[in-house]
């Protein structure tokens, strides 16, 4: 089925790289494509175009206010859907759905509502309203498992919620991968070129060695057990797990100063800055409650351009979410990192006995725990197994390529469904 007409609703424009593949995929297989996103410059606009994608900027902003602002606008996004003459309009989060399925009543599209993360669903005034709301979407493609079965406890049919994760690209997430990158970098700067007959090219570092340099920049010992944490901070919601930050920067840090008590030799590597201006004052707040800029065993970056460099340096990720759908573990494992993750969402859809642990979400205990266990097998030189069985896992169960397929295949069986009707 080609030349469908697809319209792709997101609300920021920041961030959303995740989706890339997908619009790939089905402009490969002839499908037009135009991204909606709310006006002004960022990343992921720009990567867009690059690509040569159609972006349109949204007469809504995916803000839902009281005022006759919002009926006027959610009604302009009528009229561009309208006027797109679409087949499909595929919506990713929470209020991109919303705004959808209004602006969308009685054109005869089909819509499609991709869930990466469950957290609008862990909130019981949200999950009344989507018992009711859901039946808009055509398809539910749900990120996780646990996403899936929210929906059925909603009365989503099987057919109507399929799962399959958004995939990560698995072949730029990987040590090989990286250490290559910056061997080619280093050509580049030498300025030899090559195959050059005269002068030798320049061997560039080896993986071994691009993690000894990071380690060196942090200012640590070469034989540290160093532990990393990627996420950004998010401030607490007021619906859900009673206003604390979903990502359990909480949970960690007081389960760090027990267990880095009885290991002087490991370093916690924080990564992330608030999402927003109130997550960013969580963020600080955090640091007050923990002492973090007193603590010499814990170091917190802001951002960073580039987090390769980072997994490739450490030995372990933890990742103890209170709402989760696969995040962070899957770039880590991909990475050749096991990891510590909570069982709540999609998290413990990543790791298996093998190459990592999952512990209760919320608990600090459990978490010291495993972060014990994970350092008596770093002593004993047998991390690194996990590190290559969570590798072999994210190759094999959450690759983007196969991921972006099956979510095509989604797209077009919804849109044949939409012209038999």
């Amino acid at each position: 089925m080609a030349g469908l007409r697809i319209a792709i609703l997101f609300k920021h424009r920041q961030s959303g790289r995740w989706m890339l593949p997908q619009v790939e995929e089905l402009r490969r297989r002839g499908h037009y494509v135009v991204v909606v996103l709310p006006p002004g410059p960022g990343p992921l606009p720009t990567e867009l175009t690059r690509r040569g994608f159609e972006v349109v900027e949204s007469p809504f902003d995916f803000r839902f206010r009281p005022g006759p602002a919002t009926l006027r606008d959610l009604w302009r996004l009528r009229r561009l859907l309208r006027d797109l003459r679409l087949d499909i309009v595929k919506y990713h989060l929470y209020a991109p759905a919303l705004a959808a399925r209004f602006a969308s009543v009685g054109l005869r599209l089909g819509r499609v509502h991709m869930v990466v993360g469950p957290l609008f669903l862990e909130s019981r005034v949200i999950r009344t309203v989507e018992r009711w709301l859901w039946r808009a979407d055509d398809v539910i493609i749900c990120g996780t498992e646990y996403t899936s079965g929210q929906y059925a406890a909603l009365g989503v049919p099987p057919s109507r919620r399929p799962a399959t994760t958004p995939g990560i690209d698995t072949a730029h997430f990987s040590r090989r991968h990286y250490a290559a990158q910056q061997r080619q970098a280093a050509r580049q700067r030498s300025g030899v070129k090559p195959g050059h007959p005269a002068e030798p090219e320049p061997a560039g570092p080896t993986s071994a060695e691009l993690r000894a340099a990071i380690r060196t920049e942090l200012g640590l010992a070469q034989e540290t057990f160093l532990v990393v944490m990627v996420a950004y901070v998010y401030a607490p919601k007021r619906l859900t797990y009673n206003g604390r930050g979903i990502k359990g920067h909480d949970v960690l840090l007081p389960a760090w100063q027990a267990f880095q008590a009885r290991h002087p030799r490991a370093h916690l590597l924080l990564i992330g800055a608030g999402f927003s201006p109130v997550g960013e004052t969580h963020r600080r707040e955090l640091i007050r409650r923990f002492g973090v800029d007193t603590d010499p065993s814990v170091t917190w970056l802001e951002s960073v351009t580039e987090v390769r460099p980072y997994y490739n340096a450490a030995d372990l990720s933890v990742s103890p979410s209170l709402s989760e759908g696969h995040g962070a573990p899957v770039e880590a494992g991909a990475m050749g990192l096991p990891s510590i993750v909570s069982d709540a969402g999609g998290l413990p859809e990543v790791v298996d006995p093998a190459s990592g642990w999952v512990v209760p979400a919320g608990e600090v205990a459990p978490l010291e725990a495993a972060l014990a266990a994970a350092y008596r097998e770093f002593e004993a030189g047998e991390l690194a197994r996990r590190g290559e069985a969570a590798r072999d896992r994210m190759v094999k169960f959450f690759d983007h390529g196969p991921a972006a397929e099956t979510i095509a295949d989604i797209v077009e069986r919804t849109a044949a469904g939409v012209r038999t009707r």
